[in-house]
């Protein structure tokens, strides 16, 4: 009679067991919420600030300077990009001259966001509105229509904590993310793109990215193109995990082992070069985290897989950003007044020579 007793009671707790596994397993493979609400696009990148605040892995990062335009910002809106933001998701639409066709492609280089953060939406609401060109009715959320550029951005506020922005020219794209935050979050959803490969970032990964490499992928910001490297379509996958430093992964998906040795090859000459390079000048002299960092940049392939690891030393950011310049804030220039300046004829008859910082 025990045994029956306890036999429902055990059929349910392996059902709870394997429910929650069922989840784990899907959630696993399934992007963050944050990045399923992205269109379609030809490359997207997440980073999770949250856990890179947990592990301290920015804890070598110089503060954020703030210009007078950011400035104004977190007065206006009390949000602070450096404090308050906790995920952010971009996709990003390549230009039809990066080899893309058809009648949504943009001319030039696109991007949606969506951010979650600590936002106050009362004052964001407000400044979003001083801003904007014009604002949208969609579904009973308001669309902010902000000029910048020669652009239109468009910004809405999905709820409390999550806040979509874009520049693409269709202004579809902003909408459907808002369709897609009114419906149940699903481990199934999210850009094709996206979902497909996303098994391939590494678990508890701060910051991941995917991108769809082809040869016409031009010069951006003086970068050059990437044919070299890439002679035929290929899919990258970027991603970084903190285990007591920071650990870089980058593999190229191939059409096949030849085009994946051919990335190898080159590569590794790449990184041979570089380090005769860098021996023959003697930069960074023998300090051990630079040396390290370089010293674990290792390329490698696997089937149709072009595979690049780094190991980067928590020591390392320190260094390399205490050899730039520290950057200036130029001040905000104080109104003007109508005080008249004081008269020369008031100066001392006994004057003194002056130096080249005194003033006249």
């Amino acid at each position: 009679m025990r045994i029956r007793r306890r036999l429902p009671i055990f059929v349910v707790l392996l059902l709870i067991v394997a429910a929650v596994a069922l989840i784990i397993t899907l959630r696993k493979h399934a992007p963050p919420e944050a990045a399923r609400l992205l269109p379609g696009a030809d490359g997207f990148f997440y980073v999770n600030l949250q856990w890179i605040r947990t592990f301290n892995a920015a804890g070598h990062l110089p503060p954020v300077s703030r210009e007078p335009e950011y400035q104004n910002f977190v007065e206006e809106t009390s949000f602070q990009w450096e404090r308050d933001l906790e995920q952010a998701a971009f996709a990003i639409h390549y230009p039809q001259s990066w080899g893309k066709a058809g009648s949504g492609t943009p001319s030039e280089l696109r991007f949606s966001e969506v951010f979650v953060g600590k936002f106050d939406s009362a004052r964001l609401t407000a400044y979003l509105k001083k801003l904007s060109s014009s604002i949208d009715d969609y579904r009973g959320f308001e669309i902010y229509n902000i000029p910048l550029e020669g652009r239109t951005v468009r910004v809405v506020i999905l709820n409390y904590d999550s806040v979509a922005v874009s520049n693409h020219p269709n202004p579809e794209v902003i909408r459907g993310i808002l369709d897609r935050s009114r419906k149940l979050a699903s481990p199934f959803g999210g850009p094709w793109l996206l979902r497909k490969f996303y098994k391939e970032v590494p678990l508890a990964s701060l910051s991941f990215a995917v991108l769809r490499v082809t040869p016409e992928m031009g010069s951006l910001d003086g970068l050059g193109s990437w044919s070299f490297l890439f002679p035929k379509p290929a899919v990258a996958v970027i991603s970084a995990r903190y285990l007591r430093a920071l650990h870089l992964r980058a593999v190229a998906f191939t059409d096949s082992d030849a085009d994946a040795q051919a990335i190898t090859e080159k590569t590794a000459t790449f990184l041979s070069l570089f380090h005769a390079a860098e021996g023959s000048v003697g930069v960074h002299g023998t300090d051990p985290d630079v040396k390290n960092f370089f010293d674990s940049l290792k390329v490698q392939q696997s089937g149709d897989r072009a595979i690049l690891t780094a190991v980067v030393p928590a020591g390392f950011f320190q260094k390399v950003l205490s050899d730039a310049p520290p950057e200036v804030v130029a001040p905000i220039p104080p109104p003007p007044t109508n005080t008249p300046a004081p008269s020369p004829r008031k100066a001392s008859p006994a004057k003194k020579p002056q130096s080249p910082t005194s003033p006249k």
